[in-house]
């Protein structure tokens, strides 16, 4: 099972891109949209470093831990789902108006 620790290093890398990029965006909407594609990054993360726990150790506790870890990702993603498609919205806006 390589495909599990790929996806961990390339998420967890592309956390920390995110943040990084964050530092240097002098435009508060481009923050808000790299720190909601921060959060997907971390919610792959965590998902998937709880599903590889479960696949290398296979116990009862780890099922819980996996669940839990699953759950927390799940929300992560989800949250910086929906922060990103407002904010790609809001730019939008800003940028039609900028035209108009």
């Amino acid at each position: 099972m390589i495909i599990f620790p790929v996806v961990i290093i390339i998420s967890i890398f592309m956390y920390l891109y995110y943040k990084i990029m964050i530092a240097n965006e002098p435009e508060p909407l481009k923050k808000e949209i790299k720190n909601a594609k921060a959060r997907i990054a971390l919610g792959v993360f965590i998902s998937f470093f709880g599903i590889n726990q479960y696949l290398f150790y296979e116990t009862q506790l780890s099922l819980f831990i996996t669940i839990i870890f699953l759950f927390f990702g799940i929300m992560q993603g989800y949250a910086g789902y929906k922060r990103l498609s407002h904010y790609k919205k809001e730019y939008q806006k800003r940028v039609e108006v900028g035209r108009s």
